[in-house]
């Protein structure tokens, strides 16, 4: 029953997507408010029905109902119920079902959201949503269907894949993944709907840049999140590894943090029409190529799928993208000659087109070693490998210029330069960073590249500081209080302000990166209880190995006691998980997390009755940065997400219910 109600849902979507796609489409050609109503309506039920259809899912999976295939698949009659919650997306056709829900969730806000404005545009936007959600339907409701049924009905399943059993980073890392790589489709929709009415002005970009912005913090929180649990999870001790689809989420980032810059130029300056547009339309390709690395089978890797038949319909899919796109640029080149001009390399307009060029020569950087190996087996017929040399080579100088330009962009002015030279403007900072050099320096920080990076750290953190002391310390002399004085300063321009702490989120990422990447202490030794190993500041003894069956997993655990410079730490207990689904263990990890450092401990092998253990041991200064640096990203987005409030002068003595001109009404910068 819950595999046929499950399909009529998704018939009864793929109905909802594509009425609404023609009355959409009819609605904006015969300019009928009726027919442009009735797309709307059809978003909603499209949402309704989706959602139906994943409350099924769901509960097919609490309740083990295995005629459903899917469950079959992913199921397991011990497996938890949070666990088996979130086996959602455990695997390829609960994926396509959950992003399908998303896309039909993002579809209705949008409807919603945009009801009373933009009329012209709304039936093309919704048009493009629909379109995309008829490709994702089709496929559940064809090759990927989740719902379809088994013959004979098993009694049990092997569970999902252990490793996303292993953390709850599972039950956040694939959603907000799936919500940022989801959320790019509204303002691709808004680019194309701007093509296609010509309206290809700065109306687009004001009303996606919070939708731009809610997607990216989620990819930033789904690329943080997806580092902390390789880093707690693989046992290897690091966070990056360069992997293919680790790469898939990093490129739409990159270019949607290109986007949110730029929109900027063309909003203050109205430059960099085409290129905007250009970039929105890259960065959602992007999503549907990293949807294709993971779902085609292409890719060996722990966070990919299996081998799958709808490689092919991703990539046809792809290539329709980029031909409608291309097409419709090319059609409106005329109008994508943006009348703004720069009018001086040393401004802030200048500062953010070098930013940008860096942001797409970066990308295209990963994507090469990304897709080479692909591309080169598939016409030569041999593997080729690209490892984490190659990135690191080409990508670690871009990444210092960058930190460089997050210092100088918010000390430049538009149009001109400062009145007293950049010199005179970044003379301050500039002794801030090499400040900073030199303490990392006498702690003992000697390679280049991070002593490099601590320096525009510094330097970097004394531009935006500054910025945002000057203006405190002026609302302080106007009589307010520090506390006051700061909430007002970011109130007052939530969107400049909300950059600067999303940027000091980077400054401490990069600091992290840079110690993490290059300071570590690492053994390896076996171990008899009452044996004291020593790395670093610590000494760790073991006090035994013990056993513990769960529900879904038998576990070995090598209990440790921690010392850190004599004095008692806690204790640590790194496992080895075993799942009847898979033949080789699963590592747990045992992390003691710091601000200054981690001590990760990985349990490696064991003797049978617990005589010896081997450890491997781990410390790295820093870790916690990363962490610390994306909540403090997330925060700042959040805070130039929020709208601001609208204030209207006063009117005149009776005037009374007459909206006033204008140029009397005042607005707080969002």
């Amino acid at each position: 029953m819950n595999g046929i109600l499950g399909s009529l849902f998704l018939w009864a979507t793929l109905c909802a997507a594509g009425y609404g796609a023609v009355v959409s489409v009819l609605g904006a050609h015969r300019r009928s408010p009726g027919l442009i109503a009735a797309g709307r309506y059809a978003a909603y039920a499209a949402a309704a029905m989706a959602t139906l259809a994943v409350l099924i899912m769901e509960r097919s999976l609490l309740i083990h109902d295995f005629s459903v295939a899917y469950v079959a698949q992913v199921g397991g009659r011990s497996t938890p119920p949070l666990i088996s919650a979130i086996s959602l997306w455990a695997a390829l056709e609960g994926s396509i079902l959950f992003w399908l829900w998303l896309l039909t969730l993002y579809t209705a806000a949008v409807a919603w959201l945009h009801r009373d404005r933009d009329q012209e545009q709304v039936p093309y936007i919704l048009t493009t949503l629909f379109c995309i959600a008829l490709f994702f339907v089709g496929i559940a409701v064809g090759p990927g269907n989740p719902f379809a049924l088994t013959n004979p009905i098993p009694p049990d399943g092997p569970g999902p894949n252990p490793l996303l059993q292993n953390h709850p980073l599972m039950a956040f890392h694939p959603p907000a993944q799936y919500l940022g790589y989801v959320g790019l489709s509204v303002p691709f929709a808004f680019a194309l709907a701007a093509l296609i009415t010509g309206r290809v002005d700065s109306w687009w970009l004001k009303a996606t840049r919070r939708w731009t912005l809610v997607s990216w913090g989620f990819l930033t929180l789904a690329i943080a999140a997806g580092g902390w649990w390789a880093y707690e999870v693989l046992g290897w001790g690091g966070y990056w590894a360069w992997d293919p689809v680790e790469n898939a989420a990093l490129m739409p980032w990159l270019v949607a943090t290109a986007f949110l810059h730029t929109i900027m130029v063309q909003e203050r300056r109205e430059m960099l029409r085409g290129w905007n547009v250009s970039l929105i339309v890259a960065a959602f390709a992007l999503t549907i190529l990293g949807t294709f690395l993971t779902r085609s089978g292409v890719l060996g890797s722990v966070h990919a799928f299996t081998q799958s038949i709808m490689g092919p319909l991703f990539l046809g899919f792809l290539a329709l993208v980029l031909l409608v796109s291309t097409t419709l640029i090319l059609w409106r080149a005329s109008l994508l000659r943006a009348p703004g001009s720069l009018d001086h390399p040393l401004s802030k307009e200048g500062a953010f087109m070098v930013s940008n060029l860096l942001l797409v020569g970066l990308t295209f950087t990963v994507l090469l070693g990304t897709v080479f190996p692909l591309v080169a087996e598939a016409v030569r017929g041999v593997k080729v490998s690209v490892g984490a040399p190659y990135f690191n080579a080409m990508t670690v100088p871009v990444l210092a210029a960058l930190l460089f330009m997050m210092g100088v962009g918010p000390a430049l002015p538009w149009r001109r330069p400062p009145a007293n030279g950049v010199l005179g403007e970044l003379g301050a900072p500039v002794a801030g960073g090499l400040a900073t050099a030199l303490i990392a320096a006498l702690l003992g920080v000697r390679q280049p590249w991070p002593l490099l990076t601590m320096g525009l750290a510094g330097f970097a953190t004394s531009v935006m500081g500054g910025q945002m002391a000057r203006g405190t310390l002026a609302r302080i002399r106007g009589g307010m209080g520090p506390v006051k004085a700061f909430r007002s300063l970011v109130a007052a321009n939530r969107r400049r302000y909300g950059g600067y702490i999303v940027h000091f989120g980077v400054v401490l990422v990069a600091v992290g990166v840079a110690a993490s990447w290059n300071y570590k202490t690492e053994r390896e030794a076996t171990l008899r209880p009452g044996d004291v190993l020593s790395v670093g500041d610590y000494d760790i003894r073991l006090d035994g190995v013990r056993r513990q069956q769960e529900p879904h997993r038998f576990s070995v655990i090598g209990g440790v006691s921690v010392m850190r410079k004599g004095r008692p730490a806690g204790t640590l207990e790194p496992k080895m998980n075993f799942y009847e689904s898979r033949q080789q263990p699963i590592p747990t990890p045992a992390v003691r997390s710091a601000f200054t450092e981690d001590l990760f401990m990985n349990l490696v092998a064991y003797e049978q009755d617990g005589s010896t253990a081997t450890f491997k041991v781990i410390v790295t200064p820093l870790v916690a940065w990363l962490w610390l640096g994306s909540a403090v990203m997330a925060m700042g987005t959040v805070v130039a997400v929020w709208p601001g409030r609208r204030r209207v002068a006063a009117r005149a003595p009776g005037a009374a219910g007459n909206r006033a001109p204008p140029a009397l009404e005042l607005e707080e910068v969002a």
